[in-house]
């Protein structure tokens, strides 16, 4: 996966079972890439010890900011995409909302219902 993020450390905030994927949602991230972290949402399936999709919460450069403070990125093994930039996805609770969304579109779970763990 050509984007993913690089996580040196990071605070589990929330955790969730979605279909056969558990989602961890990490806050107070220190990287080890060029990207600045608010929160990442990462995807693993069953059995499966390294997450197949993230859905992330990156400041945004101060000369790209007039749109918001964050961006919304997606990254699996075909992509990197930002998909919005607002000042909302700094709020957890929006984040865990769009992210669990993104999530379940992008991995065919729209069915499944997800359950906090944590």
């Amino acid at each position: 996966m050509q984007d993913k993020p690089v996580i040196k450390t990071a605070i589990p905030k929330r955790r969730y079972q979605i279909g056969d994927f558990a989602a961890s949602l990490l806050g107070e991230i220190e990287s080890g890439d060029a990207r600045t972290y608010r929160y990442i949402l990462a995807f693993v399936p069953m059995g499966s010890r390294e997450p197949s999709f993230y859905v992330c919460s990156e400041v945004t450069p101060p000369a790209q900011s007039a749109d918001g403070r964050y961006r919304l990125r997606v990254i699996n093994e075909a992509m990197s995409e930002v998909v919005d930039t607002a000042d909302q996805w700094g709020d957890l609770d929006a984040f865990a909302e769009q992210g669990l969304k993104l999530g379940a579109q992008a991995l065919g779970l729209q069915r499944e219902q997800p359950v906090r763990l944590l």
